[in-house]
Protein backbone atom coordinates (compact mmCIF):
# COMPACT_ATOMS: atom_id res chain seq x y z
CA UNK A 1 0.00 0.00 0.00
CA UNK A 2 2.98 2.66 1.12
CA UNK A 3 4.52 1.36 -2.68
CA UNK A 4 1.51 2.30 -4.44
CA UNK A 5 1.09 5.58 -2.71
CA UNK A 6 4.60 6.90 -3.40
CA UNK A 7 4.19 5.70 -7.19
CA UNK A 8 1.01 7.92 -7.21
CA UNK A 9 2.15 11.24 -5.96
CA UNK A 10 5.48 10.55 -8.00
CA UNK A 11 3.33 10.22 -11.34
CA UNK A 12 1.38 13.22 -10.26
CA UNK A 13 4.70 15.75 -9.28
CA UNK A 14 5.85 14.48 -12.66
CA UNK A 15 2.64 15.15 -14.40
CA UNK A 16 2.76 18.57 -13.18
CA UNK A 17 6.10 19.31 -14.01
CA UNK A 18 5.01 18.14 -17.60
CA UNK A 19 2.29 19.96 -17.91
CA UNK A 20 3.36 23.91 -17.92
CA UNK A 21 -0.12 26.46 -17.79
CA UNK A 22 0.45 29.61 -19.40
CA UNK A 23 1.61 31.58 -16.11
CA UNK A 24 3.28 34.89 -15.69
CA UNK A 25 5.00 33.81 -12.59
CA UNK A 26 6.94 31.07 -14.39
CA UNK A 27 6.68 33.20 -17.41
CA UNK A 28 6.24 30.22 -19.61
CA UNK A 29 3.08 29.96 -22.22
CA UNK A 30 1.89 27.16 -24.39
CA UNK A 31 0.22 28.47 -27.47
CA UNK A 32 -3.29 29.87 -27.88
CA UNK A 33 -3.19 30.34 -23.54
CA UNK A 34 -4.05 33.54 -22.27
CA UNK A 35 -1.68 36.02 -21.37
CA UNK A 36 -3.05 38.87 -19.04
CA UNK A 37 -2.70 42.66 -19.33
CA UNK A 38 -2.64 44.30 -15.90
CA UNK A 39 -3.68 48.44 -15.26
CA UNK A 40 -1.51 49.64 -12.62
CA UNK A 41 -1.47 53.74 -12.07
CA UNK A 42 -2.18 56.84 -13.70
CA UNK A 43 -0.75 60.10 -12.82
CA UNK A 44 0.99 63.13 -14.27
CA UNK A 45 4.10 63.13 -16.26
CA UNK A 46 5.91 65.68 -14.37
CA UNK A 47 5.65 63.52 -11.06
CA UNK A 48 6.44 60.47 -11.09
CA UNK A 49 4.95 60.07 -7.18
CA UNK A 50 1.90 61.30 -7.43
CA UNK A 51 0.00 58.19 -8.67
CA UNK A 52 -3.80 57.15 -8.94
CA UNK A 53 -5.40 53.74 -9.65
CA UNK A 54 -6.34 53.30 -13.36
CA UNK A 55 -9.79 53.22 -13.15
CA UNK A 56 -9.51 56.78 -11.09
CA UNK A 57 -10.06 57.83 -14.53
CA UNK A 58 -13.94 56.96 -16.18
CA UNK A 59 -12.27 54.63 -18.71
CA UNK A 60 -14.39 51.10 -19.34
CA UNK A 61 -13.19 47.38 -19.24
CA UNK A 62 -13.28 44.52 -21.62
CA UNK A 63 -15.81 41.06 -21.18
CA UNK A 64 -12.98 39.02 -19.89
CA UNK A 65 -14.43 37.18 -16.04
CA UNK A 66 -12.79 39.77 -14.09
CA UNK A 67 -9.71 38.25 -11.85
CA UNK A 68 -8.23 39.28 -8.65
CA UNK A 69 -4.40 40.57 -8.04
CA UNK A 70 -2.83 40.53 -4.40
CA UNK A 71 0.22 41.75 -3.55
CA UNK A 72 3.13 39.20 -4.35
CA UNK A 73 5.05 40.90 -1.85
CA UNK A 74 5.12 43.06 1.10
CA UNK A 75 7.27 45.68 -0.93
CA UNK A 76 4.79 45.89 -3.91
CA UNK A 77 2.04 46.87 -1.36
CA UNK A 78 4.36 49.63 0.21
CA UNK A 79 5.55 51.00 -3.02
CA UNK A 80 1.63 51.80 -4.12
CA UNK A 81 1.47 48.99 -7.06
CA UNK A 82 -2.20 48.37 -7.34
CA UNK A 83 -3.19 45.80 -10.81
CA UNK A 84 -6.50 45.61 -12.25
CA UNK A 85 -7.70 42.87 -14.47
CA UNK A 86 -7.87 44.97 -17.79
CA UNK A 87 -10.56 42.02 -19.06
CA UNK A 88 -9.15 42.29 -22.15
CA UNK A 89 -8.28 39.22 -23.92
CA UNK A 90 -4.84 38.11 -24.71
CA UNK A 91 -4.06 35.22 -26.18
CA UNK A 92 -0.07 33.44 -26.55
CA UNK A 93 1.00 33.75 -30.31
CA UNK A 94 -2.44 34.51 -31.43
CA UNK A 95 -2.69 37.97 -33.55
CA UNK A 96 -5.40 40.10 -32.80
CA UNK A 97 -7.13 42.57 -35.30
CA UNK A 98 -8.85 45.65 -34.47
CA UNK A 99 -11.05 44.98 -31.90
CA UNK A 100 -13.30 47.12 -29.52
CA UNK A 101 -13.37 45.84 -26.29
CA UNK A 102 -15.94 48.28 -24.56
CA UNK A 103 -17.60 51.53 -25.19
CA UNK A 104 -18.80 54.89 -22.48
CA UNK A 105 -22.28 55.35 -24.25
CA UNK A 106 -22.22 58.74 -23.16
CA UNK A 107 -19.64 61.07 -21.71
CA UNK A 108 -21.20 62.57 -18.15
CA UNK A 109 -20.02 65.92 -17.43
CA UNK A 110 -17.89 64.70 -14.28
CA UNK A 111 -16.55 61.93 -16.34
CA UNK A 112 -15.14 64.54 -19.16
CA UNK A 113 -14.15 66.79 -16.54
CA UNK A 114 -12.23 63.86 -15.17
CA UNK A 115 -10.75 63.23 -18.66
CA UNK A 116 -10.11 67.10 -19.53
CA UNK A 117 -8.27 67.69 -16.38
CA UNK A 118 -5.88 64.59 -17.02
CA UNK A 119 -4.99 65.54 -20.45
CA UNK A 120 -4.61 68.98 -19.32
CA UNK A 121 -1.86 67.88 -16.82
CA UNK A 122 -0.58 65.61 -19.34
CA UNK A 123 -1.52 61.93 -17.35
CA UNK A 124 -0.44 58.43 -18.77
CA UNK A 125 -0.65 55.50 -17.06
CA UNK A 126 1.15 52.26 -16.60
CA UNK A 127 0.44 48.59 -17.28
CA UNK A 128 2.26 45.25 -17.42
CA UNK A 129 2.18 42.29 -19.63
CA UNK A 130 3.93 39.40 -18.12
CA UNK A 131 5.64 41.54 -15.26
CA UNK A 132 7.39 43.55 -18.38
CA UNK A 133 5.94 47.94 -17.64
CA UNK A 134 4.43 49.52 -20.76
CA UNK A 135 3.16 53.19 -21.20
CA UNK A 136 0.59 55.11 -22.08
CA UNK A 137 -0.85 58.69 -22.80
CA UNK A 138 -4.11 59.96 -22.18
CA UNK A 139 -4.78 62.12 -24.31
CA UNK A 140 -3.10 65.65 -26.28
CA UNK A 141 -4.41 69.49 -26.46
CA UNK A 142 -4.11 69.99 -30.50
CA UNK A 143 -4.94 74.09 -31.24
CA UNK A 144 -6.70 74.43 -28.07
CA UNK A 145 -8.43 71.01 -28.58
CA UNK A 146 -8.43 68.01 -26.45
CA UNK A 147 -8.83 64.60 -28.00
CA UNK A 148 -8.26 61.41 -26.67
CA UNK A 149 -6.56 58.39 -26.98
CA UNK A 150 -9.00 55.67 -27.29
CA UNK A 151 -6.75 52.43 -29.56
CA UNK A 152 -3.87 50.84 -27.93
CA UNK A 153 -1.64 48.95 -30.19
CA UNK A 154 0.32 45.88 -28.64
CA UNK A 155 3.42 44.79 -30.58
CA UNK A 156 4.80 41.63 -28.46
CA UNK A 157 8.00 39.97 -29.42
CA UNK A 158 8.48 36.52 -28.13
CA UNK A 159 11.58 33.68 -27.72
CA UNK A 160 10.37 30.08 -27.50
CA UNK A 161 7.33 30.06 -25.15
CA UNK A 162 8.64 33.62 -23.38
CA UNK A 163 7.54 36.98 -23.65
CA UNK A 164 10.73 39.16 -24.35
CA UNK A 165 9.82 42.28 -25.71
CA UNK A 166 6.31 44.34 -24.76
CA UNK A 167 5.62 48.00 -27.05
CA UNK A 168 2.29 49.91 -27.39
CA UNK A 169 1.60 52.88 -29.16
CA UNK A 170 -1.71 54.94 -28.52
CA UNK A 171 -3.69 55.87 -31.34
CA UNK A 172 -7.75 56.64 -32.11
CA UNK A 173 -7.44 60.36 -31.64
CA UNK A 174 -10.24 60.89 -30.77
CA UNK A 175 -11.74 64.81 -30.10
CA UNK A 176 -13.13 64.85 -26.46
CA UNK A 177 -16.81 66.57 -26.10
CA UNK A 178 -18.98 66.13 -23.00
CA UNK A 179 -22.45 63.54 -24.35
CA UNK A 180 -20.60 61.68 -27.20
CA UNK A 181 -20.24 58.35 -27.37
CA UNK A 182 -16.17 57.08 -26.62
CA UNK A 183 -15.68 53.07 -28.20
CA UNK A 184 -11.97 51.56 -26.57
CA UNK A 185 -10.39 49.30 -28.90
CA UNK A 186 -6.97 47.36 -29.12
CA UNK A 187 -4.91 45.40 -31.13
CA UNK A 188 -2.77 42.98 -31.04
CA UNK A 189 0.47 41.69 -33.05
CA UNK A 190 3.23 38.75 -32.20
CA UNK A 191 6.61 38.28 -34.15
CA UNK A 192 9.23 35.97 -33.08
CA UNK A 193 12.32 37.44 -31.31
CA UNK A 194 15.91 37.18 -30.85
CA UNK A 195 15.85 38.60 -27.30
CA UNK A 196 16.94 36.42 -24.51
CA UNK A 197 14.87 36.07 -21.71
CA UNK A 198 17.48 36.96 -19.27
CA UNK A 199 18.45 40.19 -21.16
CA UNK A 200 14.21 41.01 -21.83
CA UNK A 201 14.82 43.80 -19.14
CA UNK A 202 17.92 45.79 -20.56
CA UNK A 203 15.63 48.05 -23.18
CA UNK A 204 14.51 50.04 -19.71
CA UNK A 205 17.93 50.57 -18.73
CA UNK A 206 19.25 53.89 -19.65
CA UNK A 207 23.01 52.69 -20.11
CA UNK A 208 24.00 56.50 -21.50
CA UNK A 209 22.50 58.17 -18.73
CA UNK A 210 23.93 55.68 -15.99
CA UNK A 211 27.49 55.17 -17.58
CA UNK A 212 27.82 58.42 -18.40
CA UNK A 213 31.94 60.03 -17.70
CA UNK A 214 30.56 62.23 -15.19
CA UNK A 215 29.49 59.04 -13.24
CA UNK A 216 32.84 57.71 -13.73
CA UNK A 217 35.08 61.32 -12.76
CA UNK A 218 32.60 61.42 -9.44
CA UNK A 219 34.01 58.22 -8.58
CA UNK A 220 37.67 59.25 -9.16
CA UNK A 221 36.87 62.45 -7.55
CA UNK A 222 36.03 60.67 -4.34
CA UNK A 223 38.77 58.20 -4.83
CA UNK A 224 41.49 61.06 -4.76
CA UNK A 225 39.38 62.46 -1.72
CA UNK A 226 39.97 58.93 0.41
CA UNK A 227 43.61 58.94 -0.20
CA UNK A 228 43.87 62.54 0.77
CA UNK A 229 41.88 62.07 4.09
CA UNK A 230 43.64 58.46 4.65
CA UNK A 231 47.02 60.51 4.35
CA UNK A 232 45.79 63.30 6.52
CA UNK A 233 44.87 60.40 9.66
CA UNK A 234 47.83 58.46 9.00
CA UNK A 235 49.85 61.71 9.63
CA UNK A 236 47.89 62.57 13.13
CA UNK A 237 48.10 59.06 14.15
CA UNK A 238 51.71 57.92 13.21
CA UNK A 239 53.48 61.22 14.28
CA UNK A 240 51.32 62.91 17.16
CA UNK A 241 49.41 59.73 18.97
CA UNK A 242 51.95 56.63 19.24
CA UNK A 243 54.62 58.27 21.37
CA UNK A 244 51.50 59.21 23.46
CA UNK A 245 49.65 56.37 23.28
CA UNK A 246 52.68 54.29 24.64
CA UNK A 247 53.50 56.59 26.89
CA UNK A 248 50.10 56.64 28.82
CA UNK A 249 50.13 52.41 28.57
CA UNK A 250 52.85 53.13 31.36
CA UNK A 251 52.21 52.73 34.94
CA UNK A 252 50.45 55.69 37.24
CA UNK A 253 54.22 56.78 38.65
CA UNK A 254 55.57 57.69 35.44
CA UNK A 255 52.24 59.26 34.15
CA UNK A 256 52.70 61.39 37.64
CA UNK A 257 55.85 62.25 36.65
CA UNK A 258 55.19 63.38 33.36
CA UNK A 259 52.62 65.41 34.87
CA UNK A 260 54.98 67.51 37.61
CA UNK A 261 57.05 67.66 34.41
CA UNK A 262 54.44 69.61 32.40
CA UNK A 263 54.59 67.99 29.20
CA UNK A 264 51.19 67.62 28.70
CA UNK A 265 48.85 69.83 26.61
CA UNK A 266 45.52 69.67 24.86
CA UNK A 267 43.56 66.33 24.57
CA UNK A 268 46.70 64.85 26.50
CA UNK A 269 44.78 66.16 29.82
CA UNK A 270 41.52 64.86 29.21
CA UNK A 271 42.49 61.00 28.56
CA UNK A 272 41.31 60.10 32.04
CA UNK A 273 38.01 61.83 30.92
CA UNK A 274 36.89 60.59 27.61
CA UNK A 275 35.71 57.25 28.57
CA UNK A 276 33.32 58.83 31.64
CA UNK A 277 30.02 57.55 30.62
CA UNK A 278 27.68 59.77 28.26
CA UNK A 279 25.15 61.84 29.23
CA UNK A 280 22.66 60.25 27.41
CA UNK A 281 23.92 56.57 27.40
CA UNK A 282 20.61 54.65 26.72
CA UNK A 283 20.25 57.10 23.12
CA UNK A 284 24.04 56.86 22.63
CA UNK A 285 23.89 52.91 22.82
CA UNK A 286 20.83 52.74 20.68
CA UNK A 287 21.77 54.86 17.78
CA UNK A 288 24.97 53.36 17.62
CA UNK A 289 23.53 49.70 17.60
CA UNK A 290 21.37 50.83 14.91
CA UNK A 291 24.07 52.14 13.00
CA UNK A 292 26.18 48.60 12.78
CA UNK A 293 22.63 47.12 11.69
CA UNK A 294 22.24 49.08 8.75
CA UNK A 295 25.85 49.26 8.01
CA UNK A 296 25.53 45.77 7.50
CA UNK A 297 21.55 45.75 6.05
CA UNK A 298 23.13 48.30 3.14
CA UNK A 299 25.85 46.00 2.06
CA UNK A 300 23.75 43.47 1.98
CA UNK A 301 20.58 44.62 0.21
CA UNK A 302 22.89 45.93 -2.51
CA UNK A 303 25.23 42.91 -3.29
CA UNK A 304 22.00 41.19 -3.27
CA UNK A 305 21.11 43.55 -5.99
CA UNK A 306 24.15 43.33 -7.90
CA UNK A 307 23.75 39.51 -7.71
CA UNK A 308 19.99 38.64 -8.30
CA UNK A 309 19.26 41.97 -10.60
CA UNK A 310 16.25 42.82 -7.81
CA UNK A 311 15.17 46.12 -9.82
CA UNK A 312 13.46 43.94 -12.18
CA UNK A 313 10.94 42.80 -10.17
CA UNK A 314 8.00 44.99 -8.81
CA UNK A 315 8.70 45.38 -4.68
CA UNK A 316 11.77 42.85 -4.67
CA UNK A 317 13.94 45.49 -3.49
CA UNK A 318 11.95 46.46 -0.70
CA UNK A 319 10.96 43.15 0.47
CA UNK A 320 14.53 41.76 0.35
CA UNK A 321 15.59 45.37 2.48
CA UNK A 322 12.69 44.49 4.95
CA UNK A 323 13.62 40.94 5.07
CA UNK A 324 17.36 41.55 5.81
CA UNK A 325 16.65 43.94 8.58
CA UNK A 326 14.64 41.62 10.48
CA UNK A 327 17.21 39.20 9.62
CA UNK A 328 19.88 41.18 10.76
CA UNK A 329 18.62 42.35 14.18
CA UNK A 330 20.92 40.90 16.68
CA UNK A 331 23.76 42.71 15.14
CA UNK A 332 21.77 45.93 16.91
CA UNK A 333 21.12 44.07 20.30
CA UNK A 334 24.74 42.60 20.29
CA UNK A 335 26.94 46.05 19.56
CA UNK A 336 23.84 47.97 21.55
CA UNK A 337 23.95 46.00 24.67
CA UNK A 338 28.04 46.02 24.63
CA UNK A 339 28.10 49.48 24.70
CA UNK A 340 25.97 50.17 26.96
CA UNK A 341 27.20 47.36 29.38
CA UNK A 342 30.69 48.52 29.47
CA UNK A 343 29.24 52.04 29.98
CA UNK A 344 27.26 51.01 33.60
CA UNK A 345 24.61 51.07 32.18
CA UNK A 346 21.55 49.16 34.49
CA UNK A 347 18.19 49.17 32.00
CA UNK A 348 19.05 46.58 29.95
CA UNK A 349 15.58 46.42 28.87
CA UNK A 350 14.65 49.93 27.82
CA UNK A 351 17.73 50.11 26.25
CA UNK A 352 16.13 46.81 24.33
CA UNK A 353 13.54 48.09 23.72
CA UNK A 354 14.70 51.76 22.37
CA UNK A 355 17.16 49.46 19.89
CA UNK A 356 13.93 48.09 18.63
CA UNK A 357 11.67 50.48 17.84
CA UNK A 358 14.09 53.27 17.14
CA UNK A 359 14.29 53.49 13.32
CA UNK A 360 10.68 51.63 12.85
CA UNK A 361 9.71 54.63 14.79
CA UNK A 362 11.01 56.91 13.04
CA UNK A 363 10.75 55.24 9.08
CA UNK A 364 7.03 54.18 10.15
CA UNK A 365 6.07 57.58 11.58
CA UNK A 366 6.89 59.38 8.75
CA UNK A 367 5.32 56.87 6.42
CA UNK A 368 2.22 56.42 8.20
CA UNK A 369 2.17 60.42 8.37
CA UNK A 370 2.66 60.64 4.63
CA UNK A 371 -0.14 57.51 3.96
CA UNK A 372 -2.63 59.76 5.55
CA UNK A 373 -2.04 62.66 2.96
CA UNK A 374 -2.49 59.84 0.22
CA UNK A 375 -5.57 58.72 1.73
CA UNK A 376 -6.83 62.16 1.75
CA UNK A 377 -6.33 62.72 -2.07
CA UNK A 378 -7.11 58.76 -2.66
CA UNK A 379 -3.58 58.24 -4.16
CA UNK A 380 -2.46 54.38 -4.98
CA UNK A 381 0.82 54.92 -2.87
CA UNK A 382 -1.66 55.02 0.15
CA UNK A 383 -0.15 51.59 2.21
CA UNK A 384 -3.18 49.26 2.84
CA UNK A 385 -4.15 48.41 6.11
CA UNK A 386 -3.37 44.72 6.23
CA UNK A 387 0.59 46.38 4.77
CA UNK A 388 0.97 48.28 8.17
CA UNK A 389 -0.58 45.12 10.06
CA UNK A 390 2.17 42.98 8.02
CA UNK A 391 5.16 45.78 9.15
CA UNK A 392 4.15 46.22 12.85
CA UNK A 393 3.70 42.26 13.13
CA UNK A 394 7.31 41.89 11.64
CA UNK A 395 9.01 44.22 14.31
CA UNK A 396 7.10 42.87 17.08
CA UNK A 397 7.12 39.06 16.41
CA UNK A 398 10.50 38.68 14.78
CA UNK A 399 12.61 42.11 15.03
CA UNK A 400 12.11 42.22 18.79
CA UNK A 401 13.02 38.62 19.77
CA UNK A 402 15.80 38.43 17.81
CA UNK A 403 17.24 41.99 18.85
CA UNK A 404 16.40 40.21 22.58
CA UNK A 405 19.23 37.38 21.33
CA UNK A 406 21.92 40.14 20.60
CA UNK A 407 21.35 42.00 23.40
CA UNK A 408 21.99 39.06 26.27
CA UNK A 409 25.08 37.98 23.95
CA UNK A 410 26.31 41.24 23.96
CA UNK A 411 25.88 42.05 27.54
CA UNK A 412 27.58 38.24 28.45
CA UNK A 413 29.83 38.32 25.96
CA UNK A 414 31.41 41.75 25.34
CA UNK A 415 29.89 43.61 28.29
CA UNK A 416 33.16 43.74 30.43
CA UNK A 417 34.59 47.53 29.85
CA UNK A 418 38.54 46.90 28.93
CA UNK A 419 39.67 50.74 28.77
CA UNK A 420 43.47 51.54 27.89
CA UNK A 421 43.32 54.05 30.85
CA UNK A 422 41.50 54.29 34.45
CA UNK A 423 38.86 57.00 34.32
CA UNK A 424 39.20 59.88 37.11
CA UNK A 425 36.90 60.32 40.21
CA UNK A 426 36.34 64.10 39.50
CA UNK A 427 35.32 65.44 36.51
CA UNK A 428 37.77 67.83 34.69
CA UNK A 429 36.34 71.34 33.63
CA UNK A 430 35.78 72.31 30.41
CA UNK A 431 37.55 75.34 28.91
CA UNK A 432 35.95 77.76 26.86
CA UNK A 433 36.43 77.02 23.20
CA UNK A 434 36.22 79.49 20.30
CA UNK A 435 33.35 79.31 18.23
CA UNK A 436 34.67 77.11 15.26
CA UNK A 437 35.79 74.52 18.02
CA UNK A 438 32.09 74.16 19.38
CA UNK A 439 30.58 70.96 18.03
CA UNK A 440 27.79 72.19 15.98
CA UNK A 441 30.27 73.96 13.97
CA UNK A 442 32.87 70.93 13.77
CA UNK A 443 29.80 68.75 12.39
CA UNK A 444 28.45 70.84 10.05
CA UNK A 445 31.99 71.08 8.89
CA UNK A 446 32.56 67.60 8.87
CA UNK A 447 29.88 66.41 7.22
CA UNK A 448 30.90 69.01 3.40
CA UNK A 449 33.34 66.04 2.75
CA UNK A 450 31.40 62.68 3.37
CA UNK A 451 28.33 64.55 0.90
CA UNK A 452 31.38 65.58 -1.38
CA UNK A 453 31.82 61.87 -1.59
CA UNK A 454 28.29 60.80 -2.53
CA UNK A 455 26.52 63.79 -4.33
CA UNK A 456 26.69 62.99 -7.88
CA UNK A 457 25.44 59.23 -7.03
CA UNK A 458 22.88 60.35 -5.24
CA UNK A 459 21.53 62.53 -8.14
CA UNK A 460 21.43 59.60 -10.48
CA UNK A 461 19.88 57.93 -7.75
CA UNK A 462 16.98 60.39 -7.22
CA UNK A 463 16.48 61.15 -11.14
CA UNK A 464 15.59 57.67 -11.10
CA UNK A 465 12.91 58.64 -8.34
CA UNK A 466 11.68 61.71 -10.70
CA UNK A 467 13.00 60.94 -14.31
CA UNK A 468 11.29 57.64 -15.05
CA UNK A 469 14.27 55.92 -15.08
CA UNK A 470 15.38 52.55 -13.17
CA UNK A 471 18.30 52.85 -11.22
CA UNK A 472 20.42 49.19 -11.86
CA UNK A 473 24.07 50.46 -11.61
CA UNK A 474 24.55 48.70 -8.07
CA UNK A 475 28.21 47.62 -8.91
CA UNK A 476 28.84 52.12 -8.35
CA UNK A 477 26.56 52.43 -5.14
CA UNK A 478 28.57 49.68 -3.82
CA UNK A 479 31.81 51.57 -4.50
CA UNK A 480 30.49 55.08 -3.40
CA UNK A 481 29.18 53.44 -0.51
CA UNK A 482 32.36 51.72 0.32
CA UNK A 483 34.07 55.19 -0.55
CA UNK A 484 31.95 56.84 2.24
CA UNK A 485 32.87 54.68 5.26
CA UNK A 486 36.12 55.47 4.60
CA UNK A 487 35.76 58.89 4.07
CA UNK A 488 32.84 59.46 7.16
CA UNK A 489 35.93 57.37 9.82
CA UNK A 490 38.39 59.60 8.79
CA UNK A 491 36.58 63.24 8.81
CA UNK A 492 35.38 61.21 12.72
CA UNK A 493 38.66 60.45 13.41
CA UNK A 494 40.05 64.13 12.39
CA UNK A 495 36.97 65.80 13.99
CA UNK A 496 37.37 63.95 17.38
CA UNK A 497 41.46 64.75 17.64
CA UNK A 498 40.15 68.70 17.09
CA UNK A 499 37.28 68.62 19.84
CA UNK A 500 40.10 66.62 22.42
CA UNK A 501 42.49 69.15 21.20
CA UNK A 502 40.08 71.76 22.74
CA UNK A 503 39.90 69.56 25.85
CA UNK A 504 36.09 68.88 24.88
CA UNK A 505 35.76 65.57 25.93
CA UNK A 506 32.17 65.41 26.18
CA UNK A 507 31.04 65.96 22.88
CA UNK A 508 34.06 63.45 21.60
CA UNK A 509 31.77 60.28 22.50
Amino acid sequence: MTRILVTVLILVSLTGCLHVLGDEHAHLYEDGEEVVLWMNTVGPYHNQQETYKYYSLPYCKGLQENIGHYHETLGEALEGYELEYSQIGFNFKSKTAVNAYCEVPELKLEDFKAFEFAIKNRYWYQMFIDDLPIWGVVGEIDQNELFLYTHMKFDIGYNGHRIVDVNMTTEGKTALKQGDKIAFSYEVNWKPSTIKYEDRFDKYLDANFFQHRIHWFSIFNSFMMVIFLVGLVSMILMRTLRKDYARYAKDEEEMDMDRELGDEYGWKQVHGDVFRTPAHLLVFSSVLGTGYQLLVVTIAVILFTILGELYTERGSLLSTAIFVYAATSPINGYFGASIYSQSGGKKWIQQMLASVFLLPFVVCGTAFFINFIAIYYHASRAIPFGSMVAVTCIVLFIVLPLTLVGTVLGRNLAGQADHPCRVNAVPRPIPEKKWFMEPLVIVALGGILPFGSIFIEMYFIFTSFWAYKIYYVYGFMLLVFLILLVVTVCVTIVCTYFLLNAEDYSNSE
